[in-house]
């Protein structure tokens, strides 16, 4: 699902995508990567139910909407953004940025109070 909805973001942005299929492709990505739900997640049941039927209802029906040569071409788009390989050192080198900033701040904190 990951994958169609990042496909159905770039075949928004591609020309050849005809204006209407754009509009509806661009609220299907919009609603499922929007925190915000028709139903509130917290209501028990209902809440996950159009997590599992509205959005990959919408998915399926914007795909279809694409023109095939578009959809190809955007596939393939999204599928080697999906294998780009990932960066450990500089995960552990945000990581350790984010620690030394926040022991500045207690760091400082701790100043004040004294």
């Amino acid at each position: 699902m990951k994958r169609d909805t990042h496909t159905l973001y770039l075949a928004c942005r591609d020309p050849r995508t005809p204006w209407h299929v754009k509009v509806f492709a661009g609220g299907v990505v919009a609603y499922a990567i929007s925190p915000i739900d028709f139903i509130p997640d917290f209501i028990p049941v209902i809440g996950y139910l159009d997590d599992l039927i509205v959005v990959p209802l919408g998915i399926a029906l914007a795909v279809k909407m694409i023109p095939e040569p578009v959809l190809v071409d955007c596939r393939a788009m999204a599928l080697a953004a999906a294998e780009k390989p990932t960066s450990r050192t500089a995960a552990v080198v945000i990581i350790a940025i984010w620690i030394a900033l926040a022991g500045l701040v207690v760091w400082f904190v701790a100043r004040a109070i004294s």
